[in-house]
């Protein structure tokens, strides 16, 4: 069985092809789109109409994309970016009509639900109690748990995307003190309750995902991608509060040059540092594993794993809250999608 999945995140539209065998998702084909739709989309603003036009067509792409490595139709969902506006019903419906693929947005407890699956069943069952980290561009999800599924989740707003609009000026320049105090403020704040919740729990292992993590964790050390997905990866809390000084020092151009910081995510490294590194002093973390799987890998497991009827259930609750488009919409061409890019 050949399956796909489409994350439409705060940076990027991804799509991964991968055969179900044995009941581990085994990609053969992954590739993403640029739409940067964190820097078009103010915290709690709407999405914009240019920026629904280029997500319609690289869902499209997606689609055919998906196609053409014969995965049935890709399980689409969209992340706090597009969750949090106030027009995401109406962009659900736009890019359901346009597409033919039923997108659909997932509370953030029930990313962090996936994604926790998704390290789990990277991490195995030596890792024992388990607690997950995952920042994303429009909020923190954190999860502990003991078996398949966590037994606590929370949600937070502490994206490093929008910490960045709301505490760093967008985060071209070098920050000053002050400002990165204000935002370590308001994460202790958010993360205050959380935190002594996963500390009472006393997690043997803590692992940390998302691409905020794995580009934090090659400035503070860890092996490059180009070593492969098995080679162990680790962050340590201190390099990681090292690097929060040195990533404040500079401009976002400067930081692109660093070591794992890719242009595109410079802007929002530092908030991203700052995040992650009180949150592993808040928890009282020493260490986190950098894990490759994440909500993706989740999806596909939970669909391989309860079969097609608990995704329909998602998208049917997503759908009943998103009514159809004032007038109707053409669907989009594919002559005019934006090129795909292959993931790295």
């Amino acid at each position: 069985m050949r399956i796909s999945v489409v994350d439409v995140g705060s940076n990027t539209v991804r799509l991964m092809v991968a055969d179900a065998e044995g009941g581990v998702p085994l990609p053969v084909h992954t590739a993403k789109w640029r739409l940067r739709l964190s820097e078009q989309v103010r915290p709690g603003g709407p999405v914009p109409e240019e920026a629904v036009e280029r997500l319609v067509e690289a869902v499209a792409d997606a689609n055919v994309t998906a196609d053409r490595w014969g995965a049935s139709g890709p399980l689409a969902f969209a992340t706090a970016v597009v969750r949090a506006a106030p027009n995401r019903r109406e962009v659900l419906r736009t890019v359901h009509a346009r597409t033919g693929v039923p997108l659909c947005t997932l509370p953030g407890e029930v990313e962090a639900e996936l994604t926790f699956l998704g390290a789990r069943r990277w991490m195995g069952w030596r890792s024992g109690p388990l607690a997950l980290l995952d920042i994303g561009g429009g909020s923190l999800e954190v999860a502990f748990g003991r078996g398949r599924l966590p037994g606590f989740v929370a949600s937070l707003p502490l994206g490093a995307a929008r910490l960045t609009h709301e505490f760093l000026a967008g985060g071209q320049a070098p920050a000053s003190g002050d400002e990165v105090r204000a935002l370590r403020r308001r994460v202790r704040h958010e993360l205050r309750d959380v935190a002594a919740r996963i500390r009472w729990e006393g997690p043997r292992t803590a692992v940390a995902t998302s691409r905020t993590f794995q580009q934090l964790g090659r400035l503070c050390g860890a092996p490059p991608g180009r070593h492969g997905p098995f080679m162990e990866r680790r962050m340590l809390c201190s390099d990681l509060g090292e690097a929060v000084g040195r990533l404040a020092a500079l401009s976002a151009a400067e930081r692109a040059r660093l070591p794992g910081i890719s242009a595109p995510r410079a802007a929002q490294s530092l908030a991203g540092a700052v995040v992650g590194h009180t949150a592993m002093k808040l928890i009282g973390i020493e260490s986190v594993a950098l894990c490759p799987w994440a909500i993706r890998e989740g999806v596909l497991l939970r669909h391989i794993e309860d079969g097609p009827s608990w995704w329909a259930e998602v998208v049917r609750r997503s759908d009943e809250a998103a009514p159809p488009p004032p007038v109707p919409l053409r669907l989009a061409s594919a002559s005019h999608s934006t090129p795909p890019e292959r993931a790295v």
